[in-house]
């Protein structure tokens, strides 16, 4: 109980209040301008971070988030261009809605039901994760190697469409993320005789490069013009949300339900659980031909998975130190930082700091309706911000946190070159989360593997003698083999009615 209360002291103090109020602001600007992405708002942020206290950290990093997939939904309905990746999987819905005059109610379903669902997965969160931590007290680094290969398999299998180039985009972050002198040898890698590599490829200008500076680089080599604003007066969101609230009410939980579980899969994130869940609530619906035509029941059940994934991510982020997606990958780094080491010591070393970032999600949720509503109502002046005036300014932002972290010129050098480089992939399809779950989870791989082959004397059998470890070995074998399975059972059932005949 002591924990509870300071937790509560932790968060309602004059600081963090004041930060949540900025990180609110913050977010829910980068959120609704097209091209600024919720991972660059977070990747941005971290600099800042360095002169925080670890709650007030964390709570800009909870409240920006939330807020940046929010506030995506606002010019994907009166732009037809989403804010964010989250926002994408509605967008057509969302537009047709403002073409109809009913912009008031589907930016009133994206804020109620997204605040609805962000507090159904801290419900989740808040179950689910202390009861994880203590079944992770009992890991060994055999099973933590399993785990972490197990959670980069289903990352290239759910989050891209592209599964061989997610693979390649993975050995890629590995490839960045074992340069320098942080391997189990201490043996430097990949340096050439550089001694600035020596300490590895910094995390933070490679955050900043692939989300903040790619983006700058795609705007200007972009030629195409913003479509007009939707001109019509935004009056009472709020007016129909309890209407729709007892009308959907079995859309509204399973968008919550499928969004948690779907954001505490490594790699999946908001995004995917949106377009999941669209794709589920338009097969389940009593009236599908009416998707795509101005209805607002997938923006219903999508706009509650996407922020509910949020939560449900930090569910992997906190036991296992595995991120659910691209911002929970930069948050572990900022955990790191603050030395909140995750994993399940930090439920029963730090448990305040814990009931704290519960708190926050709850805090958060509830605070995004009054701002969300208050960003609504000024959506079109947010809109109107010329982007050759904005992008220029995120471009000196992206300079000055890069160089902060070690006060080093070289710093930006990567930065400039990591944006480059995933810029060239993007375009060519190249999904570029894998690459930062690489750099995220490659070390952690090698430093198990090793410490696994150290105890066993080098016997592959004792990686399965653990029965957890025996479990998520055999599950992670499956699923790599599960494609040639499939192919084998194919051919199988099309023999079959060959020999009967």
């Amino acid at each position: 109980m002591d924990a509870v209360v300071t937790a509560f002291g932790m968060v309602f103090n004059t600081e963090t209040l004041l930060i949540i109020a900025a990180s609110s602001i913050y977010g829910l600007f980068v959120g609704a301008v097209p091209g600024l992405t919720a991972t660059m708002a977070l990747a941005l942020l971290v600099p800042l971070t360095f002169f925080m206290d670890p709650i007030p950290a964390l709570a800009a990093m909870v409240t920006t988030s939330a807020m940046a997939i929010f506030a995506g939904d606002i010019p994907g309905c009166l732009l037809r261009m989403p804010g964010t990746a989250a926002s994408a999987a509605y967008t057509d819905e969302s537009f047709a809605m403002s073409r109809n005059g009913h912009a008031d109610t589907a930016l009133g379903a994206g804020l109620v039901f997204s605040a609805i669902g962000g507090l159904f997965g801290t419900v989740v969160l808040i179950a689910c994760a202390p009861i994880l931590a203590e079944f992770a007290l009992n890991f060994t680094s055999f099973e933590y190697f399993w785990l972490i290969l197990l959670g980069i398999t289903c990352a290239i299998a759910i989050s891209s469409d592209r599964p061989l180039k997610g693979g390649i985009m993975l050995v890629l972050g590995f490839l960045v993320a074992s340069v320098g002198l942080s391997n189990p040898a201490a043996f430097p890698r990949f340096t050439g005789g550089n001694t600035d590599l020596m300490g590895g490829i910094g995390f933070l200008p490679l955050l900043i490069g692939m989300f903040a500076t790619s983006e700058i680089i795609r705007y200007a080599l972009d030629t195409k013009a913003r479509p007009p604003i939707i001109d019509q007066p935004i009056v009472n969101v709020f007016a129909g949300m309890w209407r729709l609230t007892v009308k959907y009410p079995v859309q509204i939980v399973r968008g919550s339900v499928l969004g948690t579980v779907v954001g505490a899969l490594p790699g999946a994130g908001s995004d995917i659980a949106a377009w999941m869940s669209y794709a589920v609530s338009k097969k389940f619906s009593k009236e599908p031909e009416k998707f795509g035509t101005g209805h607002v029941e997938g923006i219903v059940e999508s706009g509650a998975a996407n922020n509910s994934a949020l939560a449900g991510a930090w569910i992997p982020a906190l036991v296992f130190g595995i991120p659910g997606d691209t911002l929970t990958a930069i948050v572990i780094g900022v955990l790191y930082m603050k030395n909140l080491n995750p994993g399940p010591t930090l439920f029963t070393t730090n448990p305040q700091n814990i009931y704290a970032i519960y708190i926050l999600f709850i805090f958060a949720n509830l605070i995004m309706v009054p701002f969300g509503w208050a960003t609504i109502k000024v959506a079109k002046r947010i809109l109107a911000v010329p982007r050759a005036i904005l992008m220029p300014v995120i471009l000196l932002f992206c300079i000055v946190g890069s160089f902060a972290m070690n006060n080093a010129a070289f710093d930006i050098g990567i930065m400039l070159v990591a944006g480059f480089v995933a810029y060239i992939l993007e375009e060519n399809d190249f999904p570029v989360a894998p690459a930062i779950l690489g750099v995220v989870l490659g070390p952690m791989l090698e430093e198990n593997l090793v410490k696994s082959m150290i105890k066993s004397d080098g016997h592959v059998a004792d990686f399965f003698e653990r029965p957890i470890a025996g479990v998520l070995g055999v599950m992670t074998l499956v699923v790599w083999t599960w494609p040639f399975l499939r192919i084998a059972i194919g051919r199988l059932r099309a023999r079959q009615p060959r020999s009967a005949a």
